[in-house]
């Protein structure tokens, strides 16, 4: 595998105008010297040195989101989503980009190093990385790491809005990150790929998990029944006919949604019974992202 699968000198310069675009004019111009210094010198300590020391120069605030080259950044890397870092955090990842990468071996140690010694916003921002690292391959485990984690910032820039996680995890990996996600109570609709990467497996798990929480008393998040859209059998079926007819309109609506993109005859059947929520279906009143609304207004 070649080191970069994206052009990493355009997705810099992009990332360099962001930077610019901030209204922090010492920021940049700071970030310009070290860069200076780091290509007549590229030292491995001086490169440790900046990417602790940024915040210091940078501050940590929020990025503008009417700055950002979203397109750009889009037709580069696919999913990349810079929305919701602090400025620091871009300045990191931005400062990433400039490690030498050609000696295979020596950017893997560094990276590593960098994680091995990294407090919470440097791991953070690390993670946040995952996309844009080279030897993309290379970030599987240390990504599994990151999702066993307790650290709630480490946790959400692996599963908010993170493209890598869906594009490189094998299935065992990725069914942890989204329970993982469901336990910490994490926006399942922002995670990249969530029900492209639905599985059988992931589906079996997610009802076994309903199942205790009911058993407890507890509630069940609705969106995690969307990864059951292709898998619906005759066992978990009960799951969505209970649902189905619940007293809360939500609920129904969940059902509704999994019944519709469902190949399962049963459940096309239960979905022809309700016209009007179907029509709702067709006309984009009623989907997952809708439901979610919903749901955080409750």
């Amino acid at each position: 595998m070649t080191a970069y699968v994206f052009d990493h000198v355009k997705v810099r310069a992009l990332l360099g105008q962001l930077l610019q675009n901030q209204d922090q004019p010492k920021a940049w111009e700071w970030l310009q010297k070290r860069q200076e210094i780091q290509e007549k010198d590229p030292s491995t300590q001086q490169f440790v040195l900046t990417f602790t020391a940024i915040p210091r120069f940078t501050g940590k605030h929020l990025l503008q989101p009417g700055t950002i080259p979203a397109k750009e950044l889009q037709s580069l890397v696919p999913g990349l989503f810079v929305y919701n870092w602090t400025l620091d955090r871009l300045a990191r990842v931005w400062w990433l980009l400039f490690l030498p990468s050609d000696d295979k071996s020596l950017y893997l140690q560094q990276i590593e190093n960098l994680f091995n010694a990294a407090e919470m916003n440097e791991l953070a921002a690390l993670y946040s990385a995952l996309p844009l690292l080279a030897y993309p391959d290379e970030w599987i485990a240390r990504t599994a790491e990151g999702i066993r984690s307790n650290i709630g910032p480490v946790q959400e820039a692996i599963m908010v809005q993170n493209p890598y996680p869906a594009k490189w995890l094998p299935e065992p990996a990725w069914n942890q990150l989204v329970m993982k996600a469901i336990f910490t109570d994490k926006p399942l609709q922002t995670i990249q790929g969530l029900r492209e990467r639905a599985n059988q497996a992931l589906a079996n798990i997610i009802t076994d998990f309903a199942h205790e929480r009911q058993a407890a008393g507890r509630t069940v998040n609705l969106l995690q029944w969307q990864l059951l859209e292709n898998f619906i059998n005759d066992a978990n079926f009960q799951d969505i006919t209970r649902l189905w007819h619940s007293a809360y309109n939500v609920e129904k609506e969940a059902a509704a949604l999994v019944c519709y993109h469902s190949q399962y005859q049963p459940a096309k059947a239960l979905l022809a019974t309700a016209p009007e929520l179907l029509s709702d279906i067709n006309q984009g009143n009623i989907s997952w992202d809708t439901i979610s609304t919903k749901i955080n207004l409750l």
